[in-house]
């Protein structure tokens, strides 16, 4: 594909949508690291917003509070797992389709992913508000703690469509290349939240619901800065066709469908793990509670890691570049050792200040030191895991991730968490479910390696 420097590039109001695959050339590891932590600091960001309504409600000194949002943040997970997978197909058909120099195609897959993704998140919407009760009670939320997770997940459910929207406008942008609108979408998610917080929960004396409207205001945030970057910057959206909508839909439904598949998994294994910790106590909830919003944001870089290099194997996939994927592919898995390292290190040397900042006692505190020094080292294998899926997932293999995920989620949680369990009660749980990370992250890495080594043996593209 020829070289061009659109003046959409150099004058963002410029009305000439943006045309140039910018990862097809230059050096692959620098494009990794600018993807992966710009992409980080939107995605920590996203998962800040848990992070920042649990630090404020467990300022309340309610366990049972701490408890409704581990149990309702499980619910709003889903939602955020489903955006997530229509947000990688959406990057992925985007990225292809502009490095092979099909600007038109790109647009079109850019304006039906997004309102597939905003109809899809309104019948999550419509679903979690309805079927609360139920769903939280499969879930092992009781009492006092069930009737905070009704209230806190009803609120929240009408900004499910605003987050999935504003997520795929986010990864759409990243399809472009341009990581650095991409980050400010969710950014603002974490920023409205923070300022909010404090004044809904202790200022008008919301409590729970004051946490729930603050995030709801940031869903709202993040869909308008998603929409102005997409449309105003980039001119990228097409003019909405009902027909090509039709024509599309398959498109987007093979790789939408297997990777919200994919990431369904995810929420599952953490339902699973709430569950099976909830006859242990409310203690031991909250300490799940606690690490599940820890994790993504010590370990943001490694979940970003997979949406940040679908784009650059996308558009070098588009244009035949099958050298630059493999490249690509060892660079993320080196960049993903190198930075959970250093973060299990600094989760090890900080690992009493972590329990101290979410006021932990006893049983909850002892979970949250045991993941800290122990556990928290399984997510270098959990990140080659996801860097597959980004290899799958660029490669017309979708059902690849959907499958290793799953199996994850099941067979690599599920019995040994049990095990774990009855050996050595929710300190075994973590134990077998971080077991389950390193076998599942190490077979996806190989099979990734062989569908890239396959393509490697087709001509390079001139």
């Amino acid at each position: 594909m020829r070289a061009e420097t659109p003046s959409s590039l150099l004058h963002p109001d410029s009305k000439t949508p943006t045309k140039v695959a910018k990862f097809v050339s230059g050096s692959t590891m620098r494009h990794v690291v600018i993807m992966t932590l710009t992409g980080a600091l939107g995605l920590m960001a996203m998962f800040f917003v848990d992070l920042i309504d649990l630090f404020f409600l467990s300022l309340l000194k309610r366990t049972e509070v701490t408890a409704a949002i581990g149990f309702a943040g499980t619910l709003a997970f889903v939602n955020l797992a489903l955006s997530l997978g229509t947000g990688i197909a959406a990057a992925a058909l985007v990225a292809r389709n502009l490095g092979a120099g099909r600007v038109e195609d790109a647009r079109h897959f850019a304006t039906n992913t997004a309102v597939f993704a905003l109809c899809l998140s309104l019948l999550i919407a419509l679903a979690v508000a309805v079927q609360a009760d139920g769903l939280l009670r499969l879930l092992g939320a009781r009492g006092e703690a069930l009737e905070l997770a009704k209230l806190y997940v009803r609120i929240l459910c009408p900004g499910f469509a605003l987050l999935g929207a504003g997520v795929t406008f986010a990864f759409i942008l990243r399809g472009l290349g341009d990581a650095r609108r991409a980050m400010y979408i969710t950014l603002v998610i974490a920023i409205i939240t923070a300022v909010l917080d404090p004044i809904l929960i202790f200022g008008l004396d919301l409590d729970i619901r004051g946490a729930a409207i603050a995030t709801l205001c940031g869903y709202a945030g993040a869909f308008a800065v998603g929409y102005v970057s997409v449309t105003r910057a980039h001119h990228f959206l097409a003019p909405f066709s009902m027909a090509r909508f039709h024509k599309d839909l398959p498109a987007i439904l093979a790789l939408a469908g297997p990777a919200m598949l994919t990431q369904l998994a995810t929420p599952f294994a953490n339902a699973y793990m709430t569950a099976a910790t909830a006859p242990f106590g409310d203690d031991a909830v909250t300490a799940i509670a606690i690490i599940a919003r820890l994790v993504p944001v010590a370990f943001g870089i490694i979940f970003a890691l997979s949406g940040s290099i679908g784009p650059i194997i996308g558009q070098n996939i588009g244009a035949q570049k099958f050298n630059r994927v493999r490249q690509t592919l060892w660079d993320a898995l080196k960049f993903n050792a190198i930075y959970t390292m250093t973060t299990c290190i600094a989760l090890f040397v900080l690992r009493e200040q972590v329990a101290l900042a979410f006021s932990a006692e006893g049983e909850t505190k002892h979970l949250v030191l045991f993941f800290c020094t122990f556990i928290s080292w399984t997510w270098a294998f959990a990140g080659a895991q996801f860097v597959a899926n980004a290899v799958f997932n660029n490669t017309n293999r979708a059902t690849y991730s959907t499958l290793t995920n799953w199996a994850k989620a099941t067979i690599g949680t599920i019995p040994l968490a049990i095990w774990g369990a009855a050996l050595w009660g929710p300190h075994g749980i973590l134990l077998g479910i971080g077991v389950g990370s390193v076998i599942f992250g190490i077979i996806s890495a190989l099979w990734a390696f062989a569908v890239v080594n396959r393509l490697n043996r087709q001509p390079e593209a001139s």
